[in-house]
């Protein structure tokens, strides 16, 4: 059945993909954008004032929510921790708020992150477990906790705690990509903390399974085999057939990127438990076969 869906931060890594795909099945997207409209399926908004007119949410069955400013965009000074958490819980809080005032169940799909979980060691991390403390766990906290409005209406809400996702233009990835062709790839700390990843073609696959599926409450939207760093970037070289021997220690990072190295090195053990027990079924399920599509990808 084919679904009107609003996605806010449609020009992003994931948003961008999702509405060629969800186009591509026959919905109807309406994208909320920034700046002056392009397209009849464009509608501009201002999240920072958050306020959305409930009417630009007419027809709609489903809002999808995967903006915000990039985590990595530069380095965690106090305006711009700020920046990163406005930039999420203002959008939300206009989008929960106009879902509410419809007065109908509109589907709210907002993207979060594992970061929720903070750093956890080798814990396996379920939707049941507690979060975690720290920047990136508090930044989650507000992101989810902005979406209230809606399921105080009674709106259907999910929470995607999404991991690293694998794709060849994806900042993290990108970078990563580049000193591994070059030989420059090894262990980012230790290398031993989990990496929850899952490729881009599955995160945007895993958001069409909760919309299809009405799915609420959190739901960690990982591969079903998290990775330890080192393991990742050495699948990395051993596909590329480049060495991957040279370590980036965590007092470097710091040097480099300051307060965010320690969540670089953070270690999530988050399993898409959710997900796999509704049914869902991952094109790439292991390591090997997320970095071939990773390295096949343009």
């Amino acid at each position: 059945m084919t679904q009107r869906i609003a996605v806010a931060g449609s020009s992003g890594l994931i948003g961008g993909a999702l509405c060629r795909s969800l186009r591509e099945r026959g919905d109807d997207v309406v994208r909320l954008v920034r700046r002056p409209p392009e397209h009849a399926s464009e509608v501009q908004w201002d999240p920072s004032t958050r306020h959305l007119d409930p009417a630009v949410l007419d027809g709609v069955d489903a809002v999808v929510n995967v903006a915000g400013v990039s985590i990595g965009a530069r380095r965690w000074t106090p305006e711009f921790k700020a920046e990163l958490i406005s930039s999420r819980t203002d959008g939300t809080t206009a989008l929960a708020t106009a879902i509410a005032a419809t007065g109908r169940p509109i589907h709210l799909v907002n993207g979060t992150a594992v970061g929720y979980y903070g750093d956890r060691d080798d814990e396996v991390l379920t939707e049941e477990s507690e979060g975690g403390s720290g920047f990136l766990a508090d930044l989650v906290r507000a992101w989810e906790g902005a979406t209230e409005p809606a399921r105080a209406a009674g709106a259907p809400v999910a929470l995607l705690r999404t991991g690293i996702v694998l794709a060849p233009t994806g900042d993290a990835i990108k970078t990563l990509l580049l000193l591994t062709r070059l030989g420059l790839g090894g262990p980012l700390g230790d290398g031993r903390h989990f990496w929850p990843w899952i490729t881009l073609a599955d995160e945007v696959r895993a958001i069409e399974h909760v919309l299809d599926e009405r799915l609420e409450g959190p739901i960690n939207v990982t591969g079903p085999e998290p990775a330890r760093q080192r393991d990742i970037v050495a699948e990395m070289g051993r596909q590329l057939r480049r060495p991957t021997w040279l370590p980036a220690p965590t007092f470097a990072l710091r040097l480099v990127v300051g307060e965010m190295a320690g969540d670089i090195v953070a270690s999530q053990r988050a399993l898409p438990n959710r997900l796999r027990d509704s049914g869902f079924e991952h094109h790439h399920p292991t390591l090997p076969d997320a970095v071939r599509w990773l390295l096949a990808a343009r």
